[in-house]
């Protein structure tokens, strides 16, 4: 009696069942895929494009669970928003001093860092956070410019997909001594043009105050394409012209690009001929010169 000849293996990668393909390229780092592997062949490049592939690498790195039950709009763009996240700002809680921060304003006796709580002060919420940077008698204004595209974010994501930008500060004031706050944020194109702003009013706390650490939020959304740049600038003063360092305190601040996208519901939900029509009345972006 004959033996079974065994069965002949592939002559080809390509020959291996899709399934497999898939399981492979879900081990093969992401940019990896895109640059070398999905310009292969179209076999490669069908395979690559399966959002399955790109939310089992999801899984695979942590970003979702396996109960997750949230919508997502394209797997592969949550990826790799998923894999930039982080705070953009650098040396936000002042460990290393004033290192990364412009400072634009330096009035009375300058910025200062300072140990939690300081004199008058409260513990912050989170125990991670350490130190502050507090301002003066007369104004103080520091700034950090962030560069998208050095910061791994590609224009077509930038330009097409738009991800939400979320933007958060916290200050908090001396108990003794009132305090004017104030923040503004600037989105950016790559020639320095406002394209859209963050400008709350200034905050003023008045003297013999709580001392509590308040938090201020924002999130761009649906904002014109050409975003390359993001200015962040924040500071104050005090209210009693005290000589020293008793103007408001910041802290823990930050700039998140986040994996989803926010739409007005009135420009995606309009009929076709009506959003061009809004389109074509809509002003154009404030052509005001970046301040910095």
């Amino acid at each position: 009696m004959d033996a079974p000849h065994p069965t002949a293996a592939p002559a080809s990668i390509n020959e291996l069942p899709e399934n497999v393909l898939l399981e492979l390229f879900v081990h093969v780092p992401a940019r990896q895929l895109l640059r070398n592997c999905r310009p292969v062949c179209s076999l490669w490049r069908d395979v690559i494009d399966l959002m399955i592939l790109w939310k089992r690498k999801c899984l695979q790195d942590g970003f979702i669970t396996k109960d997750w039950d949230q919508p997502v709009e394209d797997w592969k763009i949550c990826y790799f928003l998923r894999s930039l996240q982080r705070n953009l700002l650098r040396n936000p809680c002042a460990e290393e001093g004033m290192l990364a921060w412009q400072i634009d304003t330096e009035g009375g006796n300058y910025w200062k860092v300072e140990s939690l709580p300081g004199d008058h002060g409260t513990d912050f919420p989170d125990r991670k956070v350490k130190k502050y940077f507090v301002t003066s008698y007369e104004m103080c204004l520091k700034s950090q410019l962030v560069d998208l595209v050095a910061n791994g974010y590609w224009k077509e994501l930038l330009d097409t997909f738009r991800p939400d930008i979320v933007v958060k500060d916290w200050f908090a004031a001396r108990a003794d001594c009132g305090c004017t706050y104030q923040l503004k944020v600037y989105l950016a194109s790559a020639d320095y043009f406002v394209l859209a702003s963050f400008e709350p009013p200034s905050v003023t706390l008045e003297q013999w105050n709580d001392a509590a650490w308040r938090e201020v939020s924002h999130t761009f959304s649906d904002y014109p394409p050409g975003v390359r740049y993001i200015l962040f600038r924040h500071g104050g003063q005090d209210t009693q012209y005290w000589a020293g360092w008793y103007g408001p305190r910041v802290t823990n601040s930050s700039i998140v690009i986040s994996h989803q996208r926010t739409r007005n519901p009135a420009s995606s939900e309009a009929p076709p001929g009506q959003k061009h029509r809004e389109e074509e009345a809509a002003p154009s972006p404030c052509k005001v010169v970046l301040p910095i």
